[in-house]
C-alpha cells in the first residue's frame, strides 16, 4: 500500500476514498455528471437532495459544488464512512447526516423532511437483496415529490450476453492489476488505512460488526430497476446512462 492518509485530515480521507472506488469504477466521475445533468434538468439547480447510503458523502460534495443553493441530507447505516463525512462537512450548513439502516421499515421517520426533489444514490444498493430493494423503492416513491425524481447509478449487469460480459471482465480486471501494481489500494487494504487510524478504529470495528467484510446483495438488471420503480409510484423511468458493468436508472414522479 502506498496510501498515507492515517492521521490526515478529512480531505485526505475523502480524496483516498475517491481513488478507491475510481480502480473499480473508472467511468464514476462521468456518471456523476449525467446524474447531476438529470436533476439540473428536471427539478432545477437548487434541489433539496436525499443522499441515500451517502457513504463519504461523494454525490452530496458533487453536488454542493456544482449548485451553490443545493441543500442535502446525507443518510447511512456505516460509522466508519458516516464519521468521514461528517468531518469533511463538518462547517457546512447546507449538509445534515442521519443514521439509518434502509432495511429498517420505519428508516424514513428519522429524516428532517417529508419529501425532497431528489433522492440520488451510487454505488451501495447492490448491498440490498432484491425484496428489501423493492421494499425501499415503494418508500422512495413515497418521498420523492410530484415531478422530483429518483437516480441510482449501480452495478446493473446483463445475463444475456455472456461473451461480452467475459470479455470485458478480463479488459477491466487486467488493468485493474496494472494499477494495482502501480500502487492502487484496493477495497480491503482500504479499510485496513481506516481501522489504523485512532479516529476510525472504532467506527471501522463497528462498521464489520455490522456488515461483515461485504453485504451480500443482489445485482438486478436495469430493466428490472426500471420496472420496479414504475411499480413504485414513479410515472416514467429509464436508462440515462450505462457502461458494460454499470447504469444509471431515473424514476420520475
Amino acid at each position: 500500500m502506498t496510501e498515507t492518509v492515517v492521521g490526515a485530515d478529512w480531505q485526505a480521507w475523502q480524496d483516498s476514498w475517491d481513488r478507491q472506488q475510481e480502480w473499480y469504477l473508472p467511468d464514476r466521475e462521468e456518471r456523476f455528471r449525467v446524474m447531476l445533468d438529470m436533476v439540473e434538468a428536471l427539478v432545477g439547480p437548487a434541489p433539496r437532495v436525499l443522499d441515500l447510503a451517502c457513504g463519504t458523502g461523494s454525490i452530496t460534495d458533487r453536488l454542493l459544488k456544482r449548485f451553490p443553493e443545493a441543500g442535502s441530507v446525507g443518510v447511512d447505516l456505516d460509522p466508519a464512512l458516516l464519521a468521514i463525512a461528517e468531518g469533511y462537512f463538518e462547517n457546512e450548513r447546507r449538509v445534515r447526516f442521519v443514521r439509518a439502516d434502509l432495511k429498517d421499515p420505519d428508516w424514513t421517520a428519522k429524516l428532517p423532511h417529508d419529501s425532497y426533489d431528489a433522492v440520488l444514490t451510487a454505488t451501495a444498493l447492490h448491498w440490498l437483496h432484491t425484496e428489501d430493494l423493492r421494499a425501499l423503492y415503494g418508500q422512495l416513491g413515497a418521498l420523492v415529490r410530484d415531478g422530483g425524481v429518483f437516480l441510482n447509478a449501480d452495478r446493473m449487469p446483463e445475463a444475456s450476453t455472456p461473451r461480452i460480459n467475459a470479455a470485458e471482465r478480463a479488459f477491466r480486471h487486467a488493468r485493474m492489476e496494472e494499477a494495482k501494481a502501480a500502487g492502487a489500494v484496493d477495497w480491503a487494504e482500504w479499510w485496513q488505512l481506516a481501522a489504523a487510524d485512532p479516529r476510525l478504529a472504532g467506527p471501522t470495528a463497528e462498521r464489520f460488526e455490522i456488515y461483515g467484510e461485504h453485504a451480500d446483495g443482489d445485482t438486478p438488471s436495469a430493466a428490472w430497476h426500471t420496472a420496479a420503480l414504475r411499480d413504485s409510484g414513479f410515472a416514467e423511468a429509464r436508462t440515462v446512462w450505462s457502461s458494460p458493468t454499470d447504469a444509471l436508472v431515473l424514476g420520475l414522479k
